[in-house]
């Protein structure tokens, strides 16, 4: 099998800093493209492969080859419907545990709000601001000092 492609697709450019390649099997739409010998379609199985080199010049031919390269094994595609998507593996154990504690957590958070709430309430409810209070009086009001005392006296 050989592709042939043009050095239009592969021109030098020294600042460019990025590397050109030539992807096989690229091109999908042309397989069945009678018009076109050098299509780039995927290749017919898993290999092996062999990549040869050529550069030819239209006036003279081949003015440069590389040698072949060992051979290539191509990986088989997977249906995307056998792909496991789930991010791990989950046991049934597992499953039940984390519900339970994920239910008590719930409750607990729940009866932390109520007696948040209720102890709130019941500030509010009993906090009384002072409003006209009666006069006290006293009939009898005895000073004393703590010289006073005959323990303490020198």
């Amino acid at each position: 099998m050989t592709m042939g492609t043009s050095s239009l697709n592969y021109p030098c450019e020294k600042s460019s800093g990025q590397i050109t390649v030539l992807r096989v099997g690229n091109e999908t739409g042309c397989v069945s493209d009678t018009t076109r010998p050098d299509c780039n379609g995927p290749l017919p199985g898993l290999g092996p492969y062999r990549v040869k080199f050529l550069a030819m010049s239209p006036v003279t031919g081949p003015t440069a080859e590389t040698r072949w390269s060992d051979p290539i094994l191509l990986k088989a595609g997977k249906d995307p419907a056998t792909i496991d998507t789930w991010p791990g593996k989950r046991s049934a154990g597992m499953i039940v545990i984390t519900t339970i504690l994920s239910i008590l957590l719930a409750i607990l958070l729940a009866c932390f709000i109520a007696a948040l709430t209720y102890r709130c309430m019941d500030i509010a409810e009993s906090t009384e601001i002072m409003g006209k209070q009666d006069p006290v009086t006293v009939k009898r009001y005895n000073t004393h000092h703590i010289y006073d005392q005959p323990a303490l006296k020198h």
